[in-house]
């Protein structure tokens, strides 16, 4: 079984947060660093730390939701790229970027018995100030993402309410007002409502997708699903997630048994072949995820097996038989190419990384 190593991430953090690329396993400072990698990375922090509860983990934590309270802006949006300097380059990100955001401090707010309260609270106040733009999100993957990070919040008792410890009463004027449930609920299901009927327009053909094309995030669809299933108990939410999720488990997992992304470098177009390269870390990492939330919800243990067959994506079970995990500093290579593997060690490759290993070996 693989030794994971968990220090590569912090070698490539700084106290201004984690950099968004490397020269082989060098941080390559002229990147920068960007709002969706701090994100993600708050959340294979925080899966870490509620393994080990170590303090280097929790000061990860610290600096990245650091850097996602300083990438929001007074509107409620969140800005992404940030060069060397600290200094953001864009007045406000991408939709997927908003969609990230909300799926990581959401899921943060999931691990409420493992954090301090000051970091739960920060986590409440980014939600609550980004709410008024989520329902204009017209990406489907941004959707998607909002609507896990808010679903998590949903789920987990207590999550929508400061935490005031040595405060005795719970009904100040500000707190009724503070991420009410019934609006986010009502949030949840009108966006998962309009990737369904997005869904229900394009199908066809034997092409079970939402769009005319898979690309990237993929399964964040489908997962998205699930979740707000579990909220609202719309059959139909269900029947579209299972629908979708199988389609692309047909197009992802080969006849020789290993998982096989859709390649980046032209994608898969309807009634087209998919691109064989390049295959990305993080693509292992989302399916694993919405095939674990399948294997839970459809009570099917054949989505299990598939989320297994993800997480061994990276150990080496892939289409060129050869693992993605440097033994000398536990770091991710970016992905395979054509000629082999990409071996620049970004930050996104070793977030996928943490978080499969984080779920498959600690639940």
């Amino acid at each position: 079984m693989l030794q994971f190593k968990s220090d590569y991430m912090r070698r490539i953090t700084d106290d201004t947060g984690i950099f968004q690329h490397t020269k082989f396993g060098v941080p390559d400072r002229s990147k920068g660093y960007t709002t969706d990698d701090n994100a993600r990375a708050l959340i294979a922090a925080v899966l870490l730390y509620s393994n080990n509860k170590d303090s280097v983990t929790l000061e990860l934590i610290h600096t990245y939701i650091s850097f996602i309270h300083h990438a929001q802006n007074t509107d409620g949006n969140f800005r992404n790229f940030m060069d060397y300097n600290r200094s953001f380059i864009e007045e406000s990100g991408s939709e997927d970027c908003q969609g990230r955001t909300l799926w990581a401090l959401g899921f943060a707010l999931s691990h409420s018995t493992s954090l301090p309260d000051n970091l739960l609270n920060t986590c409440r106040y980014l939600i609550n100030q980004a709410l008024p733009h989520i329902d204009a999100l017209g990406s489907p993957r941004a959707g998607a993402y909002a609507i896990i990070g808010l679903s998590y919040l949903i789920e987990t008792p207590n999550a929508l309410t400061y935490s005031f410890p040595y405060l005795h009463t719970s009904n100040t004027s500000e707190e009724k007002a503070f991420l009410p449930r019934a609006f986010i609920i009502d949030l949840i299901e009108n966006m998962a409502t309009r990737l369904h009927n997005q869904y229900t327009r394009n199908k066809g053909n034997d092409w079970n997708w939402f769009e005319d094309s898979l690309t990237y995030g993929n399964s964040m669809l489908p997962w998205a699903l699930l979740k707000a299933f579990r909220i609202s108990g719309n059959v139909n939410l269900k029947k579209t997630a299972k629908e979708s999720l199988d389609f692309l488990s047909s197009k992802t997992f080969s006849n020789e048994g290993y998982y096989k992304p859709i390649g980046s470098h032209g994608w898969l177009l309807r009634n087209g072949v998919a691109a064989p390269y390049d295959e990305q870390p993080i693509e292992a990492c989302e399916m694993l995820l919405a095939c674990k939330e399948a294997a839970i919800v459809l009570q099917d243990p054949a989505y299990q097996k598939q989320a297994t067959l993800c997480y061994e994506w990276y150990t080496g079970n892939n289409s060129i038989q050869t693992s993605l995990i440097d033994p000398q500093t536990g770091a991710c290579y970016d992905g395979i190419h054509s000629i082999g593997l990409n071996l620049n060690q970004g930050s996104e490759s070793i977030i996928s990384l943490s978080i499969a290993h984080s779920v498959m070996h600690h639940e």
